[in-house]
């Protein structure tokens, strides 16, 4: 017994060793055979002391797995066992051999989408004979066994029981089980007019005689359709815009020279991006300075200076118009801002007007349907 308990904890050891493949590889195809080994312990429920009856066993099996949720094996378990007589507390010993037929039904592929998970859970029930033999010390304890078999004792066994199974790889996978075996109770030799319950529990190690499962390929479908892609766009629209500037050439006192180089650049720009150019200058002077008549006579040099800058620049006499107001008219609430020609120039611009608006455009777009 001892050797075939090494001999079943060596299998669990190299299978835990083997590598593991990945969800895909361990797939595989139904209906598959399989051949498995466990070993472990069992008692049988007596009124003598249970722990003290615990015997190793140890099992066989092969089957089937006709779908992934069912599968039937042939099970057979053995070899020691023990028996008591709780008067005298004396314990005897004998050899037993169980061979079922189950049912195995899987209960995570029956709840779950899919037919491969790495963890199982089998339900497990199914019915057979249970042979018992070489019960000598029974009968040696004939006092307190009157009815002990003085031969060899045959069965029925009925079996109800859950197995946790881990799959390692396609081919291997290692489990627990405990089950419960419902025994005639000439079995042990200890006649109660009821059946006997035995229990066992076994880890055990499986292999498959399997396959892989072929991936199925799905033929791809594809369709056409025609989107509509919106998008943003300028549209530009001609346009004539009235177009306004104005420019302010400050005096010192006394002085009516024109002297404004930047502002003759900058109306020089004007008439470049204008046409119909229309151009009208205004002088004045302070009325905090002089007198009336010196201050008109110094808004009209002023005034005829600038038109003389501007035609010098290039500026069309046509298009000047001037005028002039002495101290009479203060544009300017600071009085010294007074001394001043203001250029005041209007024309029209042509431009285009940018808008934006709604385009769309088709694409056909190729898409998989399946």
């Amino acid at each position: 017994m001892k050797k075939l308990l090494l001999l079943t904890f060596a299998l669990v050891v190299t299978t835990f060793g083997v590598r593991a493949e990945e969800n895909s590889e361990k797939a595989v195809a139904y209906p598959y055979a399989f051949v498995g080994l466990q070993g472990g312990g069992q008692t049988t429920f007596t009124d003598f002391n249970n722990f003290k009856l615990i015997t190793p066993t140890a099992s066989i099996s092969v089957g089937v797995q006709f779908t992934p949720v069912f599968g039937a094996r042939l099970h057979a378990n053995g070899l020691w066992n023990k028996g008591g007589v709780k008067a005298i507390d004396q314990k005897y010993s004998y050899n037993y051999e169980t061979t079922n037929l189950d049912a195995m039904i899987n209960l995570v592929n029956l709840f779950s989408k899919g037919d491969y998970h790495p963890w199982n859970v089998y339900l497990i029930g199914g019915v057979g004979m249970n042979y018992a033999w070489n019960n000598d010390d029974a009968e040696k304890l004939g006092l307190y066994l009157p009815l002990a078999d003085k031969k060899n004792s045959l069965s029925h066994n009925f079996r109800v029981g859950a197995m946790l199974d881990y799959n390692i790889s396609r081919r291997w996978s290692v489990n627990l089980e405990v089950s419960g075996n419902s025994l005639n109770d000439r079995y042990n030799s200890k006649f109660s007019g009821n059946d006997d319950w035995q229990l066992t529990a076994q880890l055990g190690v499986t292999y498959k005689f399997a396959k892989k499962k072929k991936q199925v390929v799905e033929e791809e479908v594809w369709e056409t359709r025609v989107d509509t892609i919106w998008y943003d766009d300028a549209v530009f629209t001609p346009k004539v815009e009235n177009g306004t500037a104005t420019w302010n050439v400050f005096y010192k006192i006394r002085e009516s020279d024109f002297e404004a180089d930047e502002q003759l650049r900058l109306i020089g720009e004007f008439l470049k991006d204008h046409r119909e150019c229309k151009i009208d200058i205004k002088s004045y002077a302070d009325v905090e300075t002089g007198n009336p008549k010196i201050n008109m006579e110094y808004s009209r040099l002023r005034c005829e200076k600038a038109v003389k800058a501007l035609t010098d620049a290039g500026v069309p006499a046509s298009s000047i118009t001037s005028s002039y107001y002495g101290d009479t008219v203060q544009p300017f609430a600071d009085n010294d801002k007074n001394r001043v020609s203001i250029i005041v120039a209007t024309g029209l611009k042509d431009v285009n007007q940018k808008d934006m608006v709604k385009k769309f455009r088709t694409k056909d777009v190729r898409y998989r349907v399946k």
